[in-house]
């Protein structure tokens, strides 16, 4: 994902992260087809081109075409944030979680505390699992280095990861119980943390498994075409030779905000628009790394 702080002037050249490269193409054709209704209407002068463009003029048509625009917009950014909240939750929980596993659970033996950084490692590779799944990409070496051979070759044989390094988690958890190194309360809190992220693991696969229903998305760019291919018409008898700038503009504008909408819909993957998962991925684990290092003495 791309944020610019930057100065006010310099954000409006950047073209990266903006829709140009989406949109670019047919804007071009509105603008050529603006051209041509130029170049007929001078030809042509006795025939009146207005008429034909006359229904976008229509204040009802211009309604229906903003409103299914602002909607489709809306929800899009709705389920932006819903997947931004989603990825917060993951983060608070995977805080909250390591810092309870690593002062509540008891070390009665040398090996808990490898035990305990291991399974304190499982959480961070819970974020990248979450990631990975979420994109339809298999395991990668970040997520083997947070994991035994044998881990990683169940995770690759499993079709949600994430849910698989929850299960071992909850397993770690309720045989430190069973060994009376973690109280019944203890489990029952940690358990909560660790539903509530599996909790989000599922909301963010129902945003990603719910497109904008299909109708809804024909329609609009139907309306959208319709509106762009009749704008000549409309222009040609007031602007003449500035009609293909005009247009080229106005459908900018149009086809701009259709494809904002198309862009952070699933804001799950690696476009400039999406959220940017691999920092909040590096930054659990490297929050988890400061408890392993700094508490529990274990040097990577």
């Amino acid at each position: 994902m791309i944020t610019d702080r930057e100065h006010w002037f310099r954000a409006l050249f950047k073209f990266r992260g903006s829709v140009i490269p989406a949109i670019y193409s047919r804007v071009l054709l509105c603008a050529i087809l603006g051209l041509i209704i130029s170049l007929l209407h001078e030809v042509l002068p006795s025939i009146s081109w207005s008429g034909v463009g006359g229904v976008i003029s229509n204040f009802a048509v211009n309604l229906v075409l903003g409103l299914l625009l602002v909607f489709r917009t809306n929800t899009a950014y709705e389920r932006f944030l819903e997947g931004r909240k989603a990825w917060g939750v993951i983060v608070v929980n995977v805080r909250n979680l390591s810092r309870q596993i690593t002062v509540a659970v008891a070390e009665q033996e040398p090996e808990d505390t490898k035990n305990k950084a291991a399974n304190l490692r499982l959480l961070g590779a819970f974020a990248i699992a979450t990631m990975l799944h979420l994109r339809n990409e298999t395991i990668n070496a970040e997520l083997e280095a947070l994991l035994t051979p044998s881990q990683a070759a169940t995770l690759k044989s499993v079709k949600i990861p994430p849910l698989e390094l929850a299960l071992w988690i909850g397993n770690y958890l309720q045989k430190q119980q069973q060994r009376n190194c973690l109280s019944l309360h203890q489990l029952t809190a940690m358990n909560y943390l660790l539903d509530d992220m599996v909790g989000a693991v599922t909301t963010c696969e129902r945003i990603k498994s719910t497109p904008i229903p299909l109708a809804y998305a024909i329609h609009l760019k139907q309306l959208i075409l319709i509106y762009c291919l009749s704008l000549p018409f409309q222009l040609v008898g007031d602007f003449s030779w500035w009609t293909a700038p005009s247009v080229a503009l106005i459908s900018f504008t149009l086809l701009g905000i259709e494809e904002i909408g198309l862009e952070i819909e699933n804001p799950f993957g690696h476009d400039p628009n999406d959220l940017p998962l691999e920092k909040i991925c590096t930054a659990i684990n490297n929050n988890i790394n400061d408890l392993i290092v700094n508490n529990l003495n274990i040097k990577f």
